[in-house]
C-alpha cells in the first residue's frame, strides 16, 4: 500500500486547551458578577440617624435632635445609629456635630447616664466663644444679707453647654440663658445657689479649645 492511500488523520486538540477556555469563560463571568454586585451594593441605601444641631456628652436625646437620613454605607451600615433606634431613650456619649452622622458608639442608654440636664442664667453676659459643646465652669457668688456678693467660687467644675440664648436687652451689659449638662452630684448645689439667688457667672473652663 502507497503512502497516498493512507488516510488524513484530523488533529486532536489537547485536553488542557478546552480547560483553558472554560477556565477563561468562568473567570470573565465572575468579573462581570463581581462588578454587578458592587454597583448593587453602591446603590442600596439604609436610613441611619444624622444630627439636627450639635449634640454634647452627658445630652438626653430626644427625637428632634435627630433627623433621617438615607446613605449608602455598605460594610459600615452596622456603625452608625439605625433611624428605627428610639431616640428617647439615648444620651450622648460625646460632641456630635450638626448634620454629622451618629455613629452606634457614641450614645448610650439614658437611664445609665450619670449626667442630666439643666438650665441657669448668667448674672452677666458670656463670652463669644461659649456655645453648644463648649466646657465651662459655673461660678456662684452667695448674696449677703447686706444686699452686697460674697466672694465667688466653683460650683461646677465641668459643665459643657447645650445652648445658649443671649439676652441684649438686659440692663448692664445682657444676660445669657444657658441649658447646661452638668454631672448629677452637683445638681443639689446649683437648685440651692439658684434658690437663694447667688449670682451665678459662666467661664470657658481653663484648656478648652479658643
Amino acid at each position: 500500500m502507497t503512502a497516498a492511500s493512507d488516510p488524513v488523520r484530523t488533529p486532536r486538540r489537547a485536553f488542557w486547551g478546552d480547560a483553558r477556555f472554560f477556565l477563561g469563560v468562568l473567570l470573565v463571568a465572575a468579573s462581570v458578577a463581581g462588578v454587578w454586585l458592587v454597583v448593587t451594593a453602591a446603590r442600596q441605601t439604609v436610613p441611619v440617624y444624622a444630627a439636627a444641631h450639635t449634640l454634647v456628652p452627658g445630652q438626653v436625646i430626644e427625637p428632634g435632635d435627630l433627623e433621617v437620613v438615607d446613605v449608602a454605607l455598605g460594610a459600615l451600615a452596622g456603625a452608625y445609629l439605625p433611624a428605627e433606634h428610639s431616640a428617647g431613650a439615648l444620651v450622648a456619649t460625646r460632641t456630635v456635630e450638626a448634620g454629622e452622622l451618629v455613629p452606634a458608639a457614641s450614645v448610650g442608654e439614658a437611664r445609665s447616664a450619670r449626667t442630666t440636664n439643666i438650665v441657669v442664667r448668667s448674672a452677666v453676659d458670656v463670652p463669644a466663644s461659649v456655645g453648644a459643646g463648649a466646657v465651662v465652669e459655673v461660678w456662684a457668688a452667695p448674696i449677703r444679707e447686706d444686699g452686697g456678693y460674697d466672694e465667688p467660687r466653683v460650683l461646677v467644675a465641668d459643665a459643657t453647654v447645650v445652648s445658649v440664648t443671649r439676652d441684649d436687652s438686659m440692663i448692664g451689659g445682657g444676660a445669657a440663658a444657658l441649658e447646661l449638662v452638668i454631672p448629677r452630684a452637683d445638681v443639689s448645689a446649683t437648685l440651692a445657689a439658684m434658690a437663694d439667688e447667688s449670682a451665678l457667672s459662666i467661664v470657658p473652663a481653663t484648656g478648652a479649645g479658643s
